[in-house]
């Protein structure tokens, strides 16, 4: 019997009993939209994190005060970087591109009869390039305002919301500590994360910082702009090294800093998304097989109730190979047509997690082709069994059945 011929007789034994037919695609129409759907959710968190990563700057380190212990960063009243260590790692690391130390505090700021409790964060023109946040109005500290110790401010979106309102806040002045500062710029709004929110910050010059407001000489980090992303494991070796020479820390005594890579923190954060991703999908995939069991039972049904049809097919010239090229062929039409229309249902739950429930979703072709390929492999492999029963049968005791 040629193919062509083969696929006829099939898709003429699927049509037969329509709403059997409806009933079995259902579970993998319901299994392969799952997978879809879960694979997109996974994928938009997956984009969310890099995209909420990449706001605070790429090739980045922060160098922080305090040993790390059991993943947790022991800071506290931490006193062991200085200034003078940022300068060091400019002068002496090669692959360094920028550097920012930087000194921040929790306090009160107040304007008119507002106030708010925000983070005040000392530091120098470079951050902004470093950490990826650029001015929206005015402008930003330069070095004449570090050099001179100024009392200038710029203020983030959080901040001017809670204290200027809808008014304009640059020229105007805050009281930090009880001393004013005039405000030069308003900082471009980069979205809360879920751990910080980076526009409720007042930045000022770290010198003003530490001299007039705090009274610290030390710092509370350090962030560094690597030139490569592939350099960031030897120019991360090469300062703790030097930090290491500099605090005079014994070799096999613990380093009184960290080094953070937020290349690292991004792998971590993949995993993670991954590891949801594979569970998630793995609840679906269950449904896909419950569907790939309901197929084998219907196609077990089907070689019972045409028992006598194949036996007058084999009389007439059918090998058994065609008998088992067409029910084989019966179940892949039922797989893949409900795989097909799980794709768009798929497809479709997918954009309405988006639109409706505020959840970014990717749709990518990986997913897509996975789907079908789940569709295609749940048809071969259950379907196998009974297309072979029915390929088996004993003509002659097939002709008799009643």
């Amino acid at each position: 019997m040629l193919f062509w011929q083969v696929i006829k007789v099939a898709f003429r034994g699927i049509l037969a009993n329509k709403l059997r037919t409806s009933l079995t695609m259902l579970g993998i129409i319901i299994g392969v939209g799952a997978i879809i759907a879960m694979l997109s959710l996974g994928e938009g968190a997956k984009k969310q994190v890099l995209e909420s990563i990449s706001r605070f700057g790429t090739n980045l380190l922060r160098v922080r005060p305090g040993a790390a212990r059991l993943g947790h960063l022991r800071t506290g009243a931490v006193e062991t970087l200085t200034i003078e260590d940022a300068q060091a790692i400019t002068s002496r690391v090669s692959g360094v591109r920028l550097i920012s130390p930087a000194v921040s505090n929790m306090s009160q700021v107040k304007y008119a009869n507002k106030n708010a409790t925000t983070l005040i964060l000392g530091t120098t023109p470079e951050f902004i390039e470093i950490n990826n946040f650029p001015v929206a109005h005015g402008r930003f500290l330069d070095s004449s305002d570090v050099k001179l110790m100024k009392r200038v401010a710029a203020v983030g979106t959080t901040v001017q919301k809670e204290l200027f309102g809808e008014g304009p806040a640059i020229g105007e002045e805050i009281k930090i500590e009880g001393q004013s500062f005039l405000v030069t710029g308003l900082m471009s709004s980069k979205g809360q994360t879920s751990w910080f929110d980076p526009d409720d910050q007042v930045f000022i010059p770290i010198t003003t910082s530490q001299k007039r407001l705090f009274n610290q000489d030390f710092v509370n980090d350090i962030y560094i702009q690597v030139e490569e992303v592939d350099e960031i494991p030897a120019v991360k070796e090469s300062i703790e090294k030097l930090l290491r020479e500099r605090h005079r820390i014994p070799q096999g005594v613990e380093s009184d800093f960290t080094i953070r890579d937020f290349t690292e923190f991004i792998v971590t954060m993949q995993k993670t998304s991954q590891t949801f991703t594979i569970l998630l999908s793995g609840i679906a995939a269950v449904s896909l097989l419950v569907g790939g069991i309901g197929v084998m039972n219907i196609m077990l049904v089907s070689v019972t109730e045409r028992t006598r049809e194949i036996g007058i097919r084999m009389a007439v010239g059918a090998r058994r190979k065609d008998i088992l090229r067409q029910f084989l062929i019966e179940a892949l039409v039922i797989t893949v047509s409900g795989g097909l229309i799980g794709i768009a249902v798929g497809v479709t739950l997918g954009a309405s997690i988006s639109y409706f429930g505020q959840w970014e979703t990717v749709i990518t072709p990986f997913s897509i082709a996975l789907g079908f390929l789940f569709s295609l492999l749940v048809g071969l492999i259950f379907g196998i069994y009974p297309a072979r029963k029915a390929s088996l049968m004993d003509p002659i005791e097939a002709l008799r059945y009643e």
